[in-house]
């Protein structure tokens, strides 16, 4: 009986979440874009495979559309997407399905010459497998003690391919450096190279419309009409990438949102290719990373002049709730702040205003350390926020900025002055009623954690409630809310240890006094 090869293809194949009212489907590219002004959001519960699979579909998107061409001015290209927008028959299935039925461009997933974001060779250039478990995030693998997983390397258990392509994607945009599987290429010894991926460690925020159809459209990054190199993604080349090239230059908008990953990967399948049993899974050029400024993340600038000016993006916090983010997000490009929000946002403004004024932002994070620990991804959906933005009403933009600084400095006081406290009980005659530990720091005090969870609560409560109360002045407001959390988290203990009651009261008479200069915004 011949061998027939597995396929399957990420087109036509469903491996896709999404939702549709109450509904809930699973379908591949070709009929994520045919429906998508049917399709209300997309339902991957993975954050970083959400942030990943936009970015792939905003590329996809912009070349249906005709909205890649460098050649239209910026008012021809903002008039030709607000067209679009106006249509209530989504993107045009002609375009659509040339697109996917161009035989230039490679949808299959094991396809042996172009597999679908994924090099051939390292089957021959890698020593051995890296093991299906190291694909999955989540799962234990090598000598990692299996701690929240059944999973370990003795006993592979296959993915599904709808599955592994998901995971596949955070790889190539979130994956970790070092610690790869060795690689070969030419006559050189095999090598553990690697860097992080190009969004590891970072928070994504996307423009979220009332279907996927103008979701996706809103995604585009503004048009940039001054490269001359063609723009392709990497299923759109043919030729298969060598990690001995140059960097092909970043251009927009297929290079610089799918053009950047540092690593490369072979899915092996099983016979029917409906699983994954085994995955390559190394590094995927010697070169630095091309700099690069991606449109859904917040960039922060440190220093002031050119040689020591260096711009990097915004951390991602699992302990940092939605709100905290709202500055970044409103306020207008300012060459004197500390920050500027993702350049997505900038295009906004040229949207029909019943989309414009509608539309929320999703927010994905993957919180990460910049090497290779993984903590916990995160999403969240915001409401209707751009009239608030500083463009349409700079009064609320800029009270919604001062009440996040102010939040912000004060969760910092709180946590020191928590840590003084506690060091100022202990210091005192009752140290040996307090513990045998010693005098303690105050970034080691067990009230700093209690605290701060007591106060991020109150906090978002008092953010809103100013809001809605202009006239009330910040700074107090927020005051009031450390005291009340530190109150909270020590309430025995100024019940139990004689010097804690004053330790306490001297913080939260520090915490009331006025600050000798304004919290910075850029101090997060």
């Amino acid at each position: 009986m011949p061998h027939v090869r597995a396929t399957f293809s990420v087109a036509d194949d469903p491996w896709i979440d999404v939702r549709c009212g109450t509904a809930y489907r699973q379908l591949g590219l070709r009929t994520l874009f045919l429906d998508a002004h049917l399709i209300d959001d997309l339902a991957i519960p993975i954050a970083p495979t959400v942030s990943a699979l936009l970015r792939i579909a905003a590329v996809i998107a912009a070349r249906i559309t005709g909205l890649d061409d460098p050649r239209l001015s910026a008012d021809a290209w903002n008039g030709h997407r607000r067209t679009l927008l106006s249509s209530s028959d989504g993107f045009d299935p002609t375009a659509v399905n040339a697109y996917f039925d161009n035989e230039a461009h490679c949808f299959e997933a094991f396809d042996p010459v172009r597999p679908w974001l994924q090099e051939p060779l390292l089957a021959s250039q890698c020593t051995a497998p890296s093991g299906i478990n190291r694909l999955v995030f989540g799962r234990p693998s090598g000598s990692n003690l299996a701690w929240l997983s059944p999973h370990h390397d003795r006993d592979p258990v296959p993915v599904p391919t709808a599955q592994a392509l998901q995971h596949l994607l955070i790889h190539h945009y979130y994956g970790a450096s070092g610690g790869a599987t060795p690689r070969a290429v030419g006559r050189r010894a095999p090598q553990h190279l690697g860097r992080s991926g190009p969004l590891r460690a970072t928070v994504s925020f996307h423009p979220l419309g009332r279907n996927l159809h103008e979701t996706l459209l809103a995604q585009i990054p503004k048009l940039n009409d001054e490269q001359a190199d063609r723009d392709l993604c990497p299923w759109e080349d043919p030729d298969p990438p060598d990690p001995d090239d140059p960097l092909v230059p970043l251009t927009w908008p297929g290079r610089i949102l799918t053009g950047r990953s540092r690593h490369a990967l072979l899915l092996v399948p099983a016979h029917d290719g409906s699983h994954v049993s085994e995955v390559y899974l190394t590094w995927a050029t010697r070169h630095p990373p091309l700099p690069a400024t991606d449109p859904y993340l917040v960039m922060h600038t440190k220093g002031t002049t050119p040689p020591q000016r260096r711009r990097y993006p915004r951390r991602a916090d699992a302990d940092k709730a939605w709100w905290r983010e709202l500055d970044a997000l409103l306020l207008a490009p300012d060459e004197h702040r500390a920050f500027r929000r993702p350049e997505i946002f900038d295009t906004l403004n040229d949207l029909p205003e019943p989309l414009r004024t509608r539309l929320r932002v999703r927010v994905c994070g993957f919180d990460q350390d910049p090497k290779t620990k993984d903590h916990r991804w995160y999403t969240a959906i915001t409401p209707a926020i751009w009239p608030w933005a500083q463009e349409h009403d700079p009064g609320q933009a800029e009270r919604i900025a001062e009440c996040v600084a102010q939040a912000e400095h004060h969760a910092v006081r709180l946590t020191y002055l928590a840590g003084q406290a506690w060091k100022d009980t202990v210091d005192g005659p009752d140290r040996a009623t307090a513990g045998s530990r010693g005098p303690e720091q105050p970034s080691r005090s067990p009230w700093a954690a209690p605290a701060r969870a007591a106060y991020w609560p109150r906090a978002e409560h008092t953010f809103w409630r100013l809001l809605d109360q202009p006239d009330i002045p910040a700074r107090p407001a927020f005051a009031t809310a450390a005291e009340a959390a530190l109150r909270t988290a020590t309430e025995g203990d100024r019940v139990r240890l004689r010097h804690a009651a004053r330790a306490i009261a001297a913080a939260v008479a520090e915490l009331h006094r006025p600050p000798r200069t304004r919290p910075q915004e850029d101090r997060r």
